[in-house]
């Protein structure tokens, strides 16, 4: 049995990358009668001070609430801090690896976990990765709908919690302003010449606007050694040097995406769930369509929302709000349907009571190298262990192959990243990122 303490259950989040950290926060700092506490695990992706203070911004997480920590020191942390829940927020492998370690502890807390922002389509790695946690958090109707569809498909025992996504409980009204504020992403569009296209049509905006500015809004400086959760293969600033001189009104920005909507006309974007967070503000968007509404650009979701766009939108800045049947089926459902915390207390009656039954564990291909490649891939310089040092060396080799075998292979068919009608994917992931060590 497990002890009830005063003020609310205790709770930790433990992230390492810009986007789980900022989801992370929002969402415990949404629950107001928990003790939260957050803890950053050291890896090649985790937060520089200042992608910290931009992710924290308004989430009603404190740097006082906040750890930093060794992946080795973790446990022990957790130990002494005696959690009731656990929320693992980070890319799939670090997920594992977190639960594996919150599993050892007794008594076990519940353990949640979820992804950070728009999750359609519902990826098969989402499902792996996070099969060991007893709730995963879904944030609209048509997620859990995906997701549960998926984890059926996929035959593993899911259950699922629908939470408001953190960033469209904004209660912050927009102030006004005429800039057109674009949400950068790593990872779509993906092929270069397509970012560099996207460049340039935000050069044009600024161009036909010269008395209002187009605001780039980016997620790290490379330069100062800042990561992001994924990998960009063709940064933002580097494309535009290749345009030339810019217009003055064209400005990069590193500001929280809440301060650089303060000052938004509109927002555009590809996918990204920024465009959620300027909806909840009342704040209209353009969804790029101009590379395709497809899996692969991740943008289905915004299909027959209203909102999608090409470039003549976005240098005409000709913004819209999304429809209302849209609205109600992505992300702005009743705050009543937001069920995931009663969840969570409902496993926190189950855990004093002693009848919290823990998912079946993943078996993985591999034994102690699998693990110990898992531990290195995610750590990187982090994890000094010699059975790491010697998997990376066995696993690269490895995993070229693995790679390699599954391009010619190709993912076609009902259900992959190639299929448009449907709201999952049963194929593996469509990019492989590097391998970052440092």
């Amino acid at each position: 049995m497990t002890e009830q303490h005063e003020g609310g259950p205790r709770v930790v989040g433990i992230a390492d990358a810009d986007s789980y950290v900022k989801w992370a926060a929002a969402l415990l700092g949404a629950v107001g009668r928990a003790q939260s506490r957050l803890v950053l695990v050291r890896t090649p992706l985790t937060v520089s001070a200042d992608q910290e203070r931009a992710a924290l911004a308004g989430s009603g997480i404190s740097a006082a609430q906040l750890e930093r920590l060794d992946f080795a020191d973790l446990r022990g942390w957790l130990e002494a801090t005696a959690p009731d829940v656990v929320v693992v927020a980070g890319r799939g492998p670090f997920v594992r690896m977190v639960v594996h370690a919150v599993r050892t502890l007794h008594p076990r807390p519940v353990i949640v976990s979820g992804m950070p922002g728009m999750s359609i389509p519902a990826q098969r790695g989402a499902v792996h990765y996070r099969r060991e946690v007893d709730l995963f958090v879904v944030h609209s109707r048509r997620e859990k709908r995906a997701f549960r569809d998926l984890a059926e498909r996929m035959e593993v025992p899911l259950r699922l919690g629908l939470a408001t996504l953190p960033f469209a409980q904004s209660s912050v009204m927009r102030h006004g302003g005429d800039d057109l504020v674009f949400a950068a992403q790593a990872l779509v569009p993906r092929e270069r010449e397509e970012r560099l296209a996207l460049a340039d049509i935000l050069r044009r905006a600024a161009i036909a606007h010269p008395d209002r500015r187009v605001v780039v809004k980016l997620r790290s400086r490379p330069e100062v050694g800042e990561r992001e959760t994924h990998h960009d293969v063709a940064p933002y600033p580097e494309l535009f040097r290749e345009l030339g001189e810019l217009p003055r009104n064209l400005v990069f920005s590193h500001e929280p995406m809440s301060e650089a909507l303060a000052g938004a006309e509109g927002l555009v974007t590809v996918s990204s769930t920024a465009a959620i967070e300027a909806i909840a503000r009342g704040i209209p968007v353009i969804a790029v369509d101009t590379f395709g509404i497809s899996k692969a650009n991740l943008n289905i979701v915004f299909a027959a929302s209203g909102v999608l766009g090409g470039a003549d939108e976005v240098i005409a800045r000709r913004f819209r709000h999304p429809t209302v049947e849209w609205v109600r089926d992505n992300y702005f459902h009743e705050p009543a349907r937001s069920t995931w915390w009663s969840e969570v207390e409902g496993l926190l009656a189950a855990r004093r009571e002693g009848t919290l039954v823990s998912p079946p564990p993943t078996r993985l291909r591999g034994g102690w190298i699998r693990e110990a490649w898992d531990r290195k891939s995610v750590l990187g310089v982090y994890d000094r262990t010699v059975s790491g040092w010697i998997a990376l060396r066995l696993g690269i080799p490895v995993r070229a192959v693995i790679l390699w075998a599954r391009a010619r292979r190709g993912s076609t068919g009902r259900f992959s990243w190639a299929e448009a009608d449907s709201d999952i994917t049963l194929t593996p992931a469509l990019y492989q990122e590097p391998l970052r060590q440092s």
